[in-house]
């Protein structure tokens, strides 16, 4: 066994204020405001952009991320060791940590809350994250009733065993669909535990008047001490955002949840009295065009890379209010493996002409750009069109319910191109390898499947297969090293035209305080409503 991190300490300096500044006073309440209601805070079922924040504040896992970054750190588990060959993880628990209704965690909880995640009956979106651990087949086939790979030696001692290396399990492990959950509590509210959820977290739910609003309240007995900042956090639904933003303007709202409307964006940062209260931040995101390499034009490769220099990604942009940075690469900027260094296809459209004559396309060609109906992406893709017309290829537009064109993508002989916006890959866990498997890899290239290209290159799986076998500590950089290596090998075969990498802008009353990076969190989207806190005196 090899000792690989302790957290007791680190985790909470990770926290900590810097050097000499003055810890923020704790108190106070905080109001966001959303459109829709919440559809469920249970954290086996929990995966839109809504509840991410909320449930993350409600429940911990094993893991979880420093605030505002993607780097892992331990949470649940004050410890954690990785046995030699890579297999099996021994989380040691903190002692203390408390449910919402009273009782200490143990050991069994992460065992039961992570199988119930797995079992068929709570239809868990999340499930198949968990296929590594032993036993998973078994359990989802109802021929087992639990995980032979989670055992608890004691009720601090939780151990895990893999049927094959995965460097992203410890990535699993923060995600919410492995966060502690009391089984009596679930067994009491049954499918109503969503709307009753009980965890460990900074806070805890006090109301929830459907369509109307939530209240979390702090956990007084909460292990991160000084955690959380605010007192109260309202939740108010059923409001409109271009109310929500007036609301905020006179100094009755605190986070627009929904973000800037789009019709008032330029207005607010262009107006100095405002755009001060907006935070800009990356995310996990890319919007691109898929190219189906097993249909033609695009089964050869120089008229993928013309696709790529014909698109004018900063005109595009432009459509959006400028709420994107262009793209270079599949990996947005915020993802280990992106590589900063790697320029990509510059826009020219006479390079692009170039590599359509060498392609034999001299003369042009018809094809299909297929996109979803709701602004702004049809808009995007007729600039779409429109490049693509100007280097010799005449896409017809099919814009269609997002559905249908989900469906489209997953048929092999029916899309030849989609613009991928509305629809575009956001990751689940900030690891190179989740931006692979289900949209460039080939397990993602069969029917019904995400990845719309039908790209599949056998040699780049093994690459890929080889990195998340690399689970030493030690191994860390060469891993992110060769993922960086796979995904510029794609760019070379060009199966994608990435465009942009939406940016997140959150709008906050000049009330709230802490880092910018906690308003535009990367994981706890769209924010870490642990840290917040009201600035002394307001």
């Amino acid at each position: 066994m090899r000792f690989l991190l302790t957290s007791a300490a680190l985790a909470l300096s990770l926290l900590a204020a810097p050097a000499g500044a003055a810890e923020p006073e704790q108190g106070g309440e905080m109001i966001v405001t959303y459109k829709d209601d919440v559809s469920t805070l249970d954290p086996a079922i929990g995966y839109d952009w809504q509840n991410w924040s909320m449930i993350k504040s409600l429940f911990d896992g094993l893991m979880d991320y420093k605030p505002g970054t993607t780097e892992l750190v331990p949470d649940l588990a004050e410890s954690y060791e990785l046995s030699e060959d890579g297999l099996t993880y021994t989380f040691k628990l903190r002692k203390g940590v408390k449910f919402h209704n009273g009782r200490e965690l143990k050991a069994a909880d992460i065992k039961y809350s992570i199988e119930r995640a797995v079992r068929p009956e709570t239809q868990s979106p999340g499930a198949g994250f968990f296929a590594s651990i032993e036993g998973f087949e078994e359990l989802t086939s109802g021929a087992a009733e639990g995980l032979s790979g989670i055992t608890v030696p004691d009720d601090y001692t939780v151990k895990i065993t893999l049927s094959r290396p995965d460097a992203t399990f410890l990535h699993v492990m923060a995600i919410n669909f492995s966060f502690a959950v009391p089984r009596e509590e679930v067994e009491k509210y049954g499918q109503d535990f969503g709307k009753n959820p009980v965890g460990t977290g900074a806070f805890r739910l006090a109301e929830w008047t459907l369509g109307q609003r939530l209240v979390f309240e702090r956990n007084p007995d909460y292990y991160k001490e000084g955690r959380p900042r605010l007192d109260r956090i309202v939740f108010e639904v059923g409001q409109e955002p271009l109310v929500a933003l007036l609301r905020l303007q006179r100094g009755e709202v605190d986070i627009l949840g929904d973000g800037i409307p789009p019709a008032k964006f330029l207005e607010i940062m262009n107006d100095p009295q405002w755009r001060d209260n907006v935070v800009e931040g990356g995310q996990l995101h890319t919007g691109y065009v898929a190219m189906n390499v097993t249909l033609k034009p695009f089964d050869n490769v120089l008229v993928r890379r013309a696709v790529n220099h014909a698109i004018n990604k900063d005109r595009i942009i432009r459509i959006i209010n400028g709420r994107a940075v262009p793209a270079t690469q599949p990996l947005p900027p915020a993802m280990p493996g992106h590589d900063p260094n790697y320029k990509g296809y510059a826009f020219d459209p006479e390079k692009a002409k170039q590599l359509m004559a060498e392609a034999g396309y001299a003369d042009g060609v018809d094809t299909e750009l297929y996109a979803m109906n709701t602004d702004p992406n049809p808009r995007i893709a007729q600039a779409i069109q429109q490049d693509l017309a100007a280097i010799g290829i005449r896409a017809e537009l099919k814009v269609l319910a997002q559905a249908n064109v989900i469906a489209a993508g997953g048929e092999k002989d029916a899309a030849p191109m989609i613009w991928s916006g509305g629809m575009a890959w956001i990751a689940d866990f900030p690891d190179p390898s989740n931006f692979y498997g289900p949209i460039l890899g080939c397990g993602g290239a069969v029917p019904g499947g995400w990845n719309w290209a039908w790209y599949c290159n056998q040699e780049l799986d093994a690459l890929a297969a080889k990195a998340d076998a690399m689970v030493e500590p030690a191994q860390a950089e060469e891993r992110i090293d060769l993922w960086r290596q796979i995904f510029l090998r794609i760019m070379d075969d060009a199966p994608w035209a990435p465009v942009f990498h939406e940016q997140r802008f959150t709008m906050k009353s000049d009330r709230l305080g802490g880092p910018d990076a906690i308003f535009v969190d990367p994981v706890h989207i769209p924010v870490h409503y642990d840290e917040v806190y009201i600035k002394h005196g307001q």
